[in-house]
Parts: structure tokens; C-alpha cells; sequence
């Protein structure tokens, strides 16, 4: 009743119960994994690239 009269008696609900989803938990080390794994197939990929490149006789990727 303290909470409902420091409201000046509102009763709308939104004042007293959340509707807000709670943000999923990030795990840092999950996206670390994850951003080494990106990296290796861009390392990857531009090996691929770069032999094409120098089989064509063009510049290759840094």
C-alpha cells in the first residue's frame, strides 16, 4: 500500500510490473572463439585468392 500511495495512487501496471525481456547473456570467450574462427577462414580465403592471383600474374592481396 506504501508503494501504490508514493504513486499517488496509480494503478496502472506498468508501474509495478516490468514488461522488459531481460538481454540474452553474452559469453565473451564463445565470441573470441568465434571471432578466431572468422579470422582462420579469412586467412584461408585469402590464401585461396592469392595463389589465383599469382597464377594470373597479378598483384596479390596484403
Amino acid at each position: 500500500m506504501e508503494e501504490i500511495e508514493s504513486n499517488d495512487f496509480s494503478l496502472n501496471i506498468s508501474r509495478y510490473v516490468s514488461t522488459a525481456e531481460p538481454e540474452p547473456e553474452i559469453i565473451l570467450s564463445d565470441v573470441y572463439a568465434d571471432l578466431l574462427a572468422v579470422e582462420q577462414k579469412i586467412s584461408e580465403a585469402k590464401e585461396r585468392h592469392n595463389q589465383f592471383l599469382q597464377e594470373l600474374g597479378l598483384p596479390l592481396l596484403p
